[in-house]
């Protein structure tokens, strides 16, 4: 398997590109800038790395964010970046040959290959609700992951159990770490941002690590803050200036959108940072409220309704309540801000 200096130069590349694509990675991952040397000695040195990417029950968003990452060429990431031994949406072969694929990697390549599931997982009634090539989902989950370096969840799907887990979860649906009993590393979101996905795996396959994560096994570069903290509309919330309605005066002047029910406050994601289609804009840049994707659980909440945030997460407590005291801190936080300014 060829290194990824080998690849730039079959190609043509400069040294000075090399090195240029090499800052890019960097920045894409989060890492620091003191790791560049590092980073360039592990792109000269080791293997592009083999992915195994399983899809359950899943609506191939996650997949198709992928392919649409900005930071580099989705054909690039296909083909250069990393060795894709085996996705049923993306991979040529079909039928045996691909079965043949997965089962050589997962047999030569213990410790070394990364593997991504996206979709949850369906163990009730023996797994019969998701079948692939005659296995239930849970066999083949169990098989892959088994000798796997990293194990990946991505989507909210995977991570939570997401849009299947939603009530009543006829299929008994669940995330990949509920279901192998043990923490693996969870990019949730209904999609996620392709570069992040692509920076998770990529710095496992270089750095030869896990991205630093939470409690709940997320990476800490990327869900480290809340929606709110980095939120562009978070002078208005300041300034107790909200929008009431989709097409009052305060939703035309770009007022925080909290009673509207935006779940920023309560919603860890890096759409207020790095932002969708090469950090173009994000769902409340659209003039929508965000209705937290990432989070656990989020399909069987109102997306449109205020909720109270409470220690512990969400809660459908008095939504008039919610409101006022969410209109209350920023009218008090107003105040507080024209009086340090000499105001009255």
């Amino acid at each position: 398997m060829q290194t990824l200096w080998e690849v730039f130069r079959s190609k043509g590349y400069s040294r000075r590109e090399f090195l240029k694509s090499a800052t890019l990675l960097m920045a894409t991952m989060g890492l620091s800038p003191i790791l560049l040397n590092q980073l360039v000695r592990a792109m000269e040195t080791k293997p592009k790395p083999y992915v195994i990417w399983l899809e359950f029950q899943d609506c191939a968003g996650c997949t198709e964010s992928f392919i649409r990452t900005t930071s580099i060429l989705p054909t690039d990431v296909l083909l250069d970046y990393i060795s894709l031994d085996y996705h049923e949406t993306l991979m040529a072969p079909s039928g045996t040959k691909a079965e043949l694929s997965k089962e050589e990697v997962i047999k030569t390549q213990k410790g070394r290959y990364i593997l991504v599931v996206e979709g949850a997982i369906t163990p009730k009634d023996g797994g019969v609700y998701c079948t692939v090539s005659g296995k239930a989902n849970t066999e083949l989950l169990r098989e892959a992951a088994e000798n796997a370096g990293l194990v990946i969840a991505v989507g909210s799907c995977a991570s939570w159990g997401g849009v299947p887990g939603a009530y009543p979860n006829p299929t008994g649906a669940v995330s990949v770490s509920q279901y192998l009993g043990k923490k693996v590393v969870n990019v949730p979101g209904c999609p996620p941002i392709g570069d992040v996905m692509l920076a998770v795996i990529t710095e496992f396959a270089l750095m030869g690590r896990a991205p630093a994560t939470d409690s709940m096994g997320r990476p800490v570069a990327f869900y480290g803050n809340t929606i709110h903290d980095k939120c562009y509309r978070r002078p208005f919330y300041n300034a107790g200036k909200f929008a009431s309605s989709f097409d009052d005066e305060g939703a035309k002047k770009g007022y925080c959108l909290y009673k509207l029910g935006c779940k920023g406050p309560i919603t860890r994601s890096p759409c207020s940072t790095v932002r969708w289609n090469g950090g173009l804009s994000f769902p409340i840049q659209s003039g929508h409220p965000c209705f937290g994707c990432t989070e656990p659980g989020f399909w069987d909440r109102s997306m449109y309704k205020a909720l109270s945030v409470v220690e512990g997460g969400w809660s459908h407590t008095k939504t008039a309540v919610a409101v006022g005291l969410g209109a209350l801190a920023g009218a008090g936080l107003a105040y507080l801000n024209k009086r340090n300014k000499g105001g009255k």
